[in-house]
């Protein structure tokens, strides 16, 4: 048994363990001058320091303020090639259609990944979600989905496998079916139930499978098949949309109780009231509305109504570049009307929730110990900085990652 007991914590802030809905989203504790005590990765204790166990193990952890490891729900970290053209093009006031026909866009991305080897994509990888970490993120989810082809999105999804070996936070690995075709669209429907869902189960290379139900993308019939196939394979399921229309994917994916419906900056008053209503995960992505310019999801408006509200990073090389979990949220309280507790609160049980998981994202007993030590001695520093990392410390079961020199 290891044991060690962190101290001199200015400002101990969590929220209560387990998602948490509508005005619960606000409802913070805050310690002051507390002591978290760890025992083999899991939190065993935590309240004032004067009333600490005793414990020959001891960290001082110099007056700062801690909260709960970020969760990140949303991203796309293995991918290969870049967007730097498009984006000088997007600028610039090119369609994306014309984008397209340059040869650039999504497709662009996942011609380069479908070239690379597992290894470069594990090279590729890496440092981004590295980054993550750095920023405070502890638990990633990462998405497989610019293969297309089937053996590419099999390798991405090896990747995030090795890439898990390799680095202290927990990788959760999803199956993303995201861009349909040119032709034979029935058909790649129908490989992808029978074939690819299958193959993925069954080498336990995914936890979930994601669809992109979109105009551009996979219709709600075509999204309903392929989750039914995924849960006849044990695979839990999530869901984009609303990203540019609102077509029923929503509503779906509330009725079929999915972990999750991310993006939703289309969403109107149906969709709202869907996800207030369900125990699907509401996911909102800043970084989305910030780097093209899309109206923000209406995360206000979901609280309001009673709905649990995620937050992630959505890091991707076409929408969102943003390699930090720590700047979505700050961007969540700017763009997406979350208070600074609301945005905590959707960055790790709420993120969590929109995982499957529920033994993370709070300070309290039983808990997995992983959590940050700012620089500051307020928390809110942790929204309210902009370009600079308030996270001074990240800690994984207990476990400062600084020790690891990562």
């Amino acid at each position: 048994m290891t044991e060690t007991l962190f101290s001199s914590i200015t400002q101990l802030v969590t929220p209560a363990p387990g998602p948490q809905r509508g005005a619960a989203m606000r409802e913070l504790t805050m310690l002051k001058d507390a002591a978290l005590l760890v025992r083999d990765g899991v939190i065993a204790w935590v309240g004032p320091r004067q009333d600490a166990p005793q414990t020959p193990h001891t960290q001082d952890l110099g007056g700062v303020a801690v909260v709960p490891g970020l969760i990140d729900p949303h991203t796309h970290a293995v991918w290969a090639g870049d967007r730097l053209a498009d984006f000088e093009a997007r600028v610039e006031g090119v369609p994306y259609e014309e984008m397209l026909a340059r040869g650039g866009g999504i497709r662009s991305t996942m011609r380069a990944t479908a070239a690379a080897s597992v290894e470069e994509l594990v090279n590729l990888a890496r440092p981004r979600l590295e980054a993550l970490l750095r920023s405070g993120a502890t638990t990633i989810e990462v998405k497989s989905g610019y293969g297309l082809d089937f053996e590419a999105e099999l390798r991405m999804l090896r990747a995030v496998r090795e890439l898990q070996a390799l680095l202290p936070a927990t990788l959760r690995p999803t199956l993303l079916i995201h861009v349909p075709p040119t032709t034979g669209r029935a058909e790649y429907v129908q490989a992808v139930c029978t074939d690819l869902i299958p193959r993925v189960a069954r080498e336990e290379l995914a936890v979930a499978v994601d669809v992109f139900c979109e105009r551009e993308a996979f219709s709600v019939e075509e999204t309903r098949a392929i989750f039914a196939a995924a849960r006849a394979h044990g695979l839990r399921v999530k869901l984009h949309a609303d990203q540019f229309h609102a077509l029923g994917g929503t509503e779906l994916a509330c009725h079929l109780e999915a972990l999750s419906v991310d993006h939703l900056e289309a969403s109107g008053e149906a969709q709202i009231a869907a996800l207030a209503a369900s125990d699907t995960v509401a996911t909102v992505l800043p970084g989305v509305t910030l780097h093209l310019g899309l109206p923000a999801a209406p995360a206000r408006l979901l609280v309001d109504a009673g709905a649990c509200v995620a937050l992630g990073t959505d890091l991707n090389p076409g929408s969102s570049p943003l390699f930090s979990a720590q700047f979505a949220l700050a961007l969540a309280v700017r763009l997406n009307g979350l208070t600074p507790a609301e945005a905590l609160t959707a960055s790790t049980v709420n993120a969590a929730a929109a995982l499957g998981l529920r033994d993370r994202g709070a300070l309290a007993a039983g808990q997995r110990a992983d959590f940050l030590a700012l620089h500051s001695p307020d928390w809110r520093d942790l929204t309210y900085t902009l370009g600079l990392n308030p996270v001074r410390d990240v800690f994984v079961g207990g476990q400062n990652l600084k020790e690891n020199a990562l």
